[in-house]
């Protein structure tokens, strides 16, 4: 399976304001802390990471996402993206596989901006025929044809369901749930672990551990966390 790892290009756009959307929650009950936190590492190679699991129906998500990008760009660090489609959510895990028939069949770019144009959409998306010709428009402008059927073998779908699973196993019970890790320690943004739900706090925390890992302490800069809201 490849892991869906993203670096924003800079000067990414913000594409939806932020409108006081409330985090989805997973019908999965249970402690409101993480369990076997052993994969909120950055991957091979990066110091810090930014980590995502995200449901592309969520509209808390869909405020997040052009922040994440937003920050991974200023910071030069990675996202990686987990699908956690919620079951409640009518077409949200059909748009996941869609995804991931992009990322490993197409080109993982496109993936990304497959996500940054269906979150900047998202409201208009009622069900699974408006995703289908959000679909088809979607590859049309890219100059790519929409394939008859995306998942034949399902083996797109049983990459999305072992997001899903890695997520039960460290206990997400809402999206998006935002990691900032190291090698060494991680911070939630948004998930179980934290009464915020502010992805704006990406920033000074994405900060904060960059100087973790070279040693240093970050000076407190509350002005300018609050100029990216």
């Amino acid at each position: 399976m490849n892991r869906r790892i993203f670096v924003a290009a800079a000067g990414a756009t913000a594409l939806l304001a932020s409108m006081g959307v409330q985090a989805q929650i997973a019908g999965t009950g249970g402690p409101n802390t993480f369990h076997d936190t052993s994969m909120l590492k950055p991957p091979a190679g990066q110091k810090v990471a930014i980590l995502v699991f995200e449901d592309m129906e969520c509209p808390a998500c869909a405020n997040a996402h052009p922040i994440e990008l937003k920050a991974a760009a200023q910071y030069h660090v990675p996202i990686v993206r987990y699908d956690f489609p919620l079951q409640m959510h009518v077409w949200s895990r059909d748009a996941a596989v869609f995804a991931r028939y992009l990322q490993d069949k197409v080109n993982p770019k496109l993936a990304e901006d497959y996500r940054t144009a269906l979150f900047a959409q998202q409201i208009s998306i009622g069900g699974k025929e408006d995703l289908q010709n959000f679909n088809r428009r979607f590859m049309q402008s890219h100059g790519q044809s929409l394939p008859f059927v995306v998942d034949p073998g399902g083996n797109l779908a049983n990459e999305v369901m072992t997001d899903q699973k890695l997520g039960e196993r460290l206990n997400v019970t809402r999206t998006p749930t935002i990691v900032v890790a190291t090698a060494s320690r991680f911070q939630v943004i948004s998930g179980n672990e934290t009464g915020s739900s502010d992805p704006n706090q990406l920033f000074p925390v994405v900060e904060a551990a960059i100087a973790q890992t070279r040693g240093a302490s970050p000076a407190a800069r509350p002005a300018r966390a609050a100029a990216h809201k």
